[in-house]
């Protein structure tokens, strides 16, 4: 199917020269001679490119452009007249016009001018269409589990993509689903329409990580032969996701604050600063309070980072979640390698609930897809678990009578025994904090700082005293 060419001229024997030419060059050219026209030919064909004079009988075309704003038009616009001026060349090209040009003008520079802009028009609406494929896709649904902590987790991010937040932090062991919170938190909240850029800072040595972040201009380093836009830079308007945070250094880190903080960067080797507004989500495996307390991570910047703290609790903890998962994997990895395995036996259930998971989310995965890529008929592998010899189930945290009863084989880390504690006692005094503290021994603001931070908030429980 043709590409669309809208062409707005009132003369008419060049608007009848420019359509015969650009039909000649596999365009479907729509003509039109008024911008009223113009508008209905617009809603109706939605072109790819618009080649247009500025001076029409009923309007300036600039004021059009500028009334049809960003969300109407997915396309490139190029002026072509001959009454142009300096003012409305800048003012076209702040509207978002592609490009400006004076009659006459040489027909091989604008066949070069309308190529460029179909071949942006073209990667735009890719990127449209992929935003909106991942909006659908990435939902606080997408995290999947039946138990009490992804629930925990799915009424947070409705929440969270509700709201304008500068910087969050995401904790929780590696493979718990870190890259998805983030990837939902974007696609799904207010920044959806801007980019999302990411980068493990764990993956490249501090020069490079520096240059990827704030880019750098020719000749800024040995090997820097042309500018380069930085990633904070190319994420302006979306989200910057920082994965493996606590793996920066110092220095870097003193930087990184001073960008967000300010919301200006300048390259390496360059003196311009560039204005930068970009929603931060840093991710880590490690305790980064930790890590403050050490000196391996400055507290100003794991302030500024911390404005919403998200704990992803790790699979042995939601072991109901397999019920969920375990079909889900199977059919996607079914889809993937062309087989048929539908029956999962008795034994891989127990296998599986069995099993400590250190590997998290991440480790099922990679289970089954070995499972499925070696099974030979319907029935899910069991000898492809390699889970080693089944053990007896991992010891859960209970409640017997007044007393509680925690594991002690390692299961169970600092703070997932301090979290169980005070919910526990809460939920036997119906959220009353007073209550609590004084049953716990501390007072109402570290009880309620613990309450905070491991979300322990829920909609019934709040405001009780």
């Amino acid at each position: 199917m043709a590409d669309t060419l809208l062409l707005i001229e009132d003369e008419t024997l060049l608007g009848t020269e420019l359509a015969c030419h650009f039909r000649e060059q596999s365009w479907e050219v729509v003509l039109a001679a008024t911008l009223d026209s113009g508008r209905r030919l617009l809603a109706e064909w939605e072109p790819l490119v618009v080649l247009s004079d500025m001076n029409l009988p009923d309007g300036n075309a600039l004021d059009f452009l500028e009334s049809l704003g960003k969300q109407r038009f997915r396309g490139e616009w190029i002026f072509l007249t001959g009454y142009g001026s300096i003012p409305d060349s800048v003012r076209a090209l702040r509207l978002g016009a592609f490009d400006f040009l004076e009659k006459p003008c040489d027909p091989e520079r604008l066949d070069l001018v309308v190529a460029g802009a179909a071949r942006s028009a073209r990667a735009q609406r890719r990127l449209t269409d992929q935003s909106a494929s991942e909006t659908r896709r990435y939902t606080p649904a997408s995290f999947i589990g039946r138990s009490p902590a992804a629930a925990q987790v799915r009424s947070l991010l409705q929440k969270l993509i509700r709201v304008p937040f500068s910087a969050l932090t995401l904790g929780g062991e590696t493979g718990t689903g870190k890259g998805l919170v983030a990837r939902i938190l974007h696609h799904a909240g207010l920044r959806a329409g801007g980019p999302l850029v990411e980068i493990n800072c764990a993956a490249l040595p501090r020069e490079l990580l520096e240059s990827e972040l704030f880019g750098h201009e020719a000749g800024a380093f040995t090997g820097a032969k042309g500018r380069r836009r930085g990633l904070m830079e190319q994420a302006h308007g979306g989200t910057l996701f920082l994965d493996e945070i606590s793996e920066i250094n110092l220095d870097l880190q003193a930087k990184l604050l001073k960008a967000i903080e300010d919301k200006i960067i300048r390259r390496l080797g360059g003196d311009r600063e560039i204005q930068v507004d970009v929603q931060i989500i840093a991710a880590t495996n490690r305790d980064l309070e930790t890590g403050v307390r050490e000196g391996m991570f400055r507290g100003d910047l794991y302030h500024r980072l911390n404005v919403f703290r998200l704990e992803l609790p790790p699979l042995r903890v939601r072991l109901d979640d397999l019920d969920d998962l375990l079909p889900l994997l199977v059919a996607e990895y079914n889809s993937k390698a062309g087989k048929r395995v539908k029956v999962l036996p008795a034994e891989v259930w127990t296998r599986l609930r069995c099993h400590s998971w250190p590997g998290n989310v991440r480790e099922l995965r990679n289970l089954v897809e070995r499972c499925v890529l070696f099974a030979e008929s319907e029935v899910f592998p069991v000898e492809w678990l390699q889970l080693g010899t089944a053990a007896p189930a991992v010891a859960a945290p209970a409640v017997a009578g007044e007393r509680l009863e925690i594991p002690l084989d390692g299961s169970m880390s600092l703070d997932e025994i301090d979290r169980y504690v005070i919910q526990t006692v809460l939920e036997r005094h119906q959220y009353n904090v007073t209550a609590t503290a004084r049953l716990l021994g501390t007072t109402r603001e570290t009880l309620r700082y613990r309450i905070d931070k491991y979300g322990l908030k829920p909609e019934a429980g709040r405001g009780r005293e």
